[in-house]
């Protein structure tokens, strides 16, 4: 007899999409099968008229956990996580205190959050210029890929420059490790924001031509170069624009294992937001114009992306507003860049890219779930509705419509650039390694169900 089975479903793989039942046994999928075939089950979900799809993988976000959990923590974060259907969580190494840079760190880390996830997460390992040789041991103990800033940074963490990241995609090349960059000139950005406030552009204009695609570009085509000469596997971070994903795209076709990923903010919304409604929707890089938005959603049908990500960075509403840490906010650079979005992915990727776009299914479960649990090391246990993966299952009713409200949210701080929101398509219950563990906008499992999981070898 199975544990459970999920009957009349529309099972979305990265290739097609059929009507299946899914038998889950020990927390694994043990069957897919046509319908109709009699099987017995201690627990039976109806998934009639509704996509099943492979839990999604959030492949960036900023949990803030140890340190800084009055912006979020584990508990609302993978909360959150779990409403909105990602299924594991792989979370960024700085915004902790103190980042996550060795063995010692990672492993107090754990200590403290293993005990408040709702979903299954991985670390992203910390690199910065002094922590080259902690690197081999946080590989050993299961970071699926390294953080690096090509650009600017809060003042908790380091930029490396180009001749530090050479030197470190050797290193990482050794392990067959992946680093990850955010691609964004710091010589460029330094320099635009200096002019912006000589010329006394201090408003949100000023802020995105302080942030211009160049700067992307440049650091982006550097990182591929370098990782061209060093065979280093790179993954390049929240892309913003399709010029950008052009140029992984070309590296991609000559055989280099360049990963890269969007974000949901950067498929849906655009820099005419960020003049209009100015600081929730600050981020960087930032938001880019409505053509480049679509434009964009080309190269997600692609498969170059592996993952829409949430680069989820959260933070108090006084550091969106009012002030930082006791300091009044001066002008638009002040403002805290970073946009909450851990519970909203999945939706409005569904609505923007299948109900908007008219883009298939297929695309989402192959860029949400089996391209970065590949990129990652972690396909097999994750990514995928095969016989002995995990039974992560996202059940999405495509009819549903939906707003997003504050009171909806899961987060510390209950502010986002999505509220106000409307779409079609709602996941409408969770499943990880077999439990239900959201359901119907609701968390139905225990605190500390989420498990760690650690790169393949």
């Amino acid at each position: 007899m199975y544990d459970l089975l999920v009957k009349n479903g529309k099972l979305v793989t990265p290739d097609c999409i059929y009507e299946t039942d899914i038998a889950i046994k020990e927390g694994k999928i043990a069957a897919v099968l046509e319908p109709g075939i009699e099987l017995e089950a201690m627990k039976v979900i109806d998934a009639q008229g509704k996509y099943v799809f492979p839990g999604a993988i959030d492949t960036h976000a900023h949990l803030n956990d140890p340190g800084y959990e009055w912006r979020e923590d584990y508990e609302h974060g993978t909360a959150a996580a779990a409403v909105g259907g990602y299924t594991t969580v792989i979370d960024m190494p700085l915004q902790n205190e103190p980042a996550m840079t060795n063995a010692g760190i990672m492993d107090k880390k754990l200590a403290k959050v293993g005990t408040n996830a709702y979903t299954d997460y991985c670390f992203w390992g910390g690199l910065i210029p002094d922590n080259f040789d902690d690197l081999k041991e946080l590989d050993k103990k299961g970071c699926v890929s390294f953080k690096s800033f090509i650009g600017p940074v809060s003042p908790d963490y380091s930029s490396l420059n180009y001749g530090q990241a050479y030197e470190a995609m050797q290193i990482i090349k050794e392990f067959d490790g992946r680093v990850g960059f955010h691609c964004e000139d710091y010589s460029i950005i330094k320099w635009q924001e200096q002019r912006m406030k000589k010329e006394g552009r201090m408003n949100w204009r000023g802020f995105l031509d302080s942030r211009p695609v160049i700067a992307e570009m440049v650091a982006t085509v550097d990182m591929i170069e370098i990782a061209k000469a060093t065979e280093c596997k790179i993954h390049i971070c929240h892309v913003s624009s399709p010029d950008v994903a052009q140029k992984i795209k070309e590296a991609q076709e000559e055989g280099y294992d360049i990963t890269a990923e969007t974000c949901a903010h950067y498929l849906s919304l655009t820099e005419d937001d960020v003049i209009a409604k100015g600081p929730l929707f600050k981020c960087a890089p930032p938001l880019r114009t409505p053509e480049e938005v679509d434009r964009l959603w080309k190269y997600v049908e692609e498969g170059v992306f592996s993952g829409i990500a949430s680069d989820h960075s959260p933070c108090s509403y006084d550091e969106k507003y009012n002030e930082i840490l006791g300091n009044k906010i001066g002008n638009v650079f002040d403002v805290w860049g970073g946009i909450s979005g851990i519970q909203s992915c999945f939706q409005v990727a569904f609505d923007e890219g299948c109900v908007k776009r008219n883009i298939s299914p297929t695309v989402l479960a192959k860029s949400m779930a089996y391209l970065p649990a590949k990129a990652f090391g972690i396909y097999g246990k994750k990514g995928d509705i095969k016989p002995g993966f995990d039974a992560d299952l996202v059940i999405l009713d495509p009819q549903k419509e939906w707003e997003i409200t504050n009171d909806s949210l899961y987060y510390v701080n209950k502010i986002s650039a999505f509220t106000g929101k409307k779409g079609k398509g709602l996941p409408v219950l969770t499943m990880i390694r077999g439990t239900v563990v959201a359901e119907e906008g609701k968390i139905v499992a225990e605190k500390g169900y989420g498990r760690f999981v650690k790169k393949n070898k």
